[in-house]
């Protein structure tokens, strides 16, 4: 039997498509391997959101053709798309596939061995106006599905280089996004994350179809218990959206909403779509309608020209809307985008100085935040045993609190009630109450004695 190992750079929509890819090679009878074992066929999903996931990702091709010469050697992923000739100039590389035709890699491979010749099948993504079908029935990690709802993005902020590796907006068909949805909670999961390259605009190249109507429709699938959006921008959210989620039954208490700045003239030079006003004004709706979310979000620190008063204004801006946590990242020059040609480039020192003030605050807005649930009980789907301690296990509540507690392994993936004794951060500490779905069956199991009754 063939095998097969993966690795993986970057975001979760990369993981999803190795995920998906790998389906493909499991239904042609592939047998996986660790990445670091000797295989016939190696994949690398690259990331290119950085010039250090360039790098990276060289790093890992290398490793792959020195593990095994013999080896058939592909690369996909957004490195692949906006740089092929790079990667194809790479010793040991023979197929190189960008982030569009996925599903014909095995085809690619067949023809490979045939010819022994290299195959570059990068296309231009630009071009590209279809959503590429990618089905993924299950995952290797077992307690939260992803969902991939569209593909692309129209927004072309001056730091990044996603556009050009991902091409334009498209959205899934509706009807394959529910029917994928059904399929992972027949499957056993309980929560799915609808995921994307900007999962928020999603139907924006639709008529008569937008994200308020996908979850409205999501809604009606059987058994889901939870429903998460990995990112919304802020210009996303309607009032339609708004109102969805209020009257949702599923969708979590956590939304991520990417802030980048908190300076209206540095949004300006980063060319995002929103001034603060409207920012701080759909965060003060939503918690208005879902009392108690948590709001996470993405700050960048030190995009070129910011001054020590613009910092400030992010500082403060997210002080005073009590974010739960943020990802902090250091302008870092992507060549190929505007940003890396601007004038003013902040100093190494002035931005490092920038981000660890505001991880401090991140971490005391987390605990500050964790700490209004302190002895109160919540849902939590266990994910994983803490190996560092035996019999206790880690999950996570809807509004996204990090959760340890002691348990037997039966729970994992189901829905447990969890009493949070110490608030925390990164963990909480919680005391198991109960399994939710096990109360659900009693109660069913006791209508239905009442019945023959």
């Amino acid at each position: 039997m063939a095998t097969v190992a993966f690795h993986t750079l970057g975001c979760k929509v990369n993981h999803y498509e190795t995920e998906a890819i790998w389906q493909l090679f499991k239904q042609d009878s592939y047998e996986r391997v660790e990445f670091e074992s000797i295989s016939d066929v190696y994949i690398i999903n690259t990331c290119t959101v950085t010039n250090t996931g360039d790098k990276k990702s060289r790093q890992v091709i290398r490793r792959a053709v020195r593990k095994n010469p013999d080896a058939v050697i592909c690369v996909t992923g957004c490195y692949a798309q906006t740089s092929p000739a790079e990667i194809m100039a790479i010793p040991g590389v023979d197929i190189v596939v960008g982030t569009q035709d996925r599903v014909k890699m095995l085809d690619y491979i067949e023809q490979f061995k045939l010819e022994r010749q290299p195959i570059n099948a990068v296309g231009n993504i630009m071009k590209n106006r279809v959503y590429e079908e990618l089905d993924v029935p299950s995952f290797t990690d077992r307690t939260r599905a992803s969902l991939k709802i569209q593909e692309g993005c129209n927004n072309f902020c001056t730091f990044c280089i996603i556009p050009w590796a991902r091409g334009l907006m498209r959205s899934r068909d509706p009807k394959e996004v529910v029917r994928q949805a059904q399929q992972l909670v027949d499957a056993g999961y309980k929560e799915i994350v609808l995921t994307g390259i900007h999962t928020g605009g999603y139907g924006e190249d639709m008529k008569d179809y937008n994200l308020a109507r996908l979850l409205l429709d999501l809604e009606e699938v059987n058994g889901l218990e939870r429903l998460r959006i990995s990112s919304i921008e802020a210009s996303q959210i309607t009032d339609e959206v708004i109102e969805v989620i209020k009257q949702s039954t599923i969708v979590v208490r956590h939304l991520h909403i990417p802030l980048q700045s908190g300076s209206n003239s540095v949004l300006k030079r980063m060319r995002r779509k929103y001034t603060m006003e409207f920012f701080g004004e759909r965060l003060d709706r939503l918690k208005e309608v879902l009392p108690g979310l948590a709001v996470t979000s993405d700050v960048i620190v030190g995009f070129p020209g910011e001054t020590e008063e613009e910092f400030m204004e992010t500082y403060d801006f997210i002080n005073d809307h009590k974010f739960s946590e943020l990802h902090v990242f250091p302008y870092s020059k992507r060549t190929g985008t505007p940003a890396a040609r601007m004038e003013d480039q902040v100093d190494e020192e002035v931005k490092n100085n920038r981000v660890h003030r505001l991880i401090t605050l991140s971490d005391q807005l987390a605990k500050e935040y964790a700490a209004g649930f302190e002895g109160e009980v919540l849902e939590v789907i266990p994910e994983e045993t803490v190996e560092s301690n035996s019999g206790s296990y880690m999950g996570y509540s809807d509004n996204y609190m990090k959760v340890v507690f002691s348990a037997t392994e039966d729970v994992i993936g189901k829905i447990v009630k969890v009493k949070i004794t110490k608030a925390g951060y990164p963990n909480n500490e919680g005391e198991f109450v109960r399994v939710v779905e096990d109360s659900i069956t009693k109660a069913d199991e006791f209508m239905k004695k009442e019945a023959a009754i």
